[in-house]
């Protein structure tokens, strides 16, 4: 396929685990109707994001890889003929607990699951309470209709995840995310880190020369300290803008991509043919004294 309809669900996101995961059963089903091969949902979109706190009653919400949550989405997967991107708080034991994506194939088949890799621990982000760091590695994902890297929210921050899933062949980046703005923040600070989270995956289009689908959710949750700004968006293998969603309204858009445009741009740009390799050793070094 050169030509492919990708599409995405930016949802406010109910208190009930399985009235969210129902309503969005319905609109990937709506978008399946429309063409749409490829979808994608946002981070833990059938939970309300509870690492604001460290409770450990939270540990609750997780479900293991048997949960019916799997062949819900299988079911819909096979019926519409795509391809499903789903974030959700893996228990893989007791005491183990991942924040992880699994890919289904536009057959149903499980594909397999990503294990977020960078964790992070900020104000109302507390998410090295309840996660391990992924230990499957990157993943590449070879679906009907393309190869999809998938990385998971504060990956997006970092250039290295998403150069090692283009080399291993990703022709699109799918980023699952819950980032949002402090209530208490004055608007310029909000549209600073926006822009600044926009522009730093935005990049990674251009280095690697792959599309990026970055899909947040959006809604106040944590009691009112938190306004998710949504703001999801479509960039093609140069950085350029093919669609942003609106910050604080829900949006189920669908975006026509072109993947010969890997090609075309890393032939013009070829970031990739002048890497030099040899002298990247101390990358992997915390920091260089």
């Amino acid at each position: 396929m050169d030509f492919l309809n990708i599409g995405y669900c930016q949802s406010f996101v109910l208190k009930n685990f399985d009235s969210n995961l129902d309503l969005t059963l319905k609109k990937i089903e709506s978008l399946a109707t429309q063409g749409v091969k490829i979808i994608c949902l946002s981070e833990f979109f059938c939970l309300p994001y509870f690492c604001d706190e460290e409770l450990y009653e939270n540990f609750e919400l997780a479900i293991d890889n048997q949960s019916s949550f799997f062949l819900k989405l299988q079911s819909v997967a096979t019926t519409f003929k795509i391809v499903i991107v789903a974030s959700y708080f893996e228990k893989r034991t007791q005491g183990l607990y991942h924040n992880s994506v699994c890919v289904i194939d536009a057959d149903g088949k499980h594909l397999g699951i990503y294990r977020k890799m960078h964790i992070p621990d900020d104000p109302n982000y507390y998410e090295k309470f309840y996660f391990t760091p992924g230990d499957l590695g990157y993943k590449v994902f070879n679906t009907k209709y393309a190869k999809i890297g998938v990385l998971i929210c504060w990956d997006q921050w970092f250039p290295e995840a998403a150069r090692l899933v283009a080399l291993m062949g990703a022709e699109i980046i799918f980023y699952p995310t819950a980032i949002g703005w402090n209530t208490s923040q004055t608007e310029p600070v909000n549209q600073e880190q926006y822009q600044a989270w926009q522009l730093i995956q935005r990049s990674h289009a251009v280095a690697n020369g792959v599309h990026i689908v970055s899909v947040n959710r959006t809604g106040i949750e944590q009691d009112g300290r938190m306004q998710f700004w949504g703001g999801s968006f479509v960039a093609n293998p140069f950085g350029s803008i093919l669609y942003q969603s609106p910050h604080l309204q829900e949006d189920n858009p669908i975006i026509k991509i072109n993947l010969k445009e890997t090609g075309f741009y890393r032939t013009h740009w070829p970031f990739l043919r002048d890497r030099r390799t040899d002298s990247y050793d101390p990358i992997c070094k915390k920091f260089i004294d």
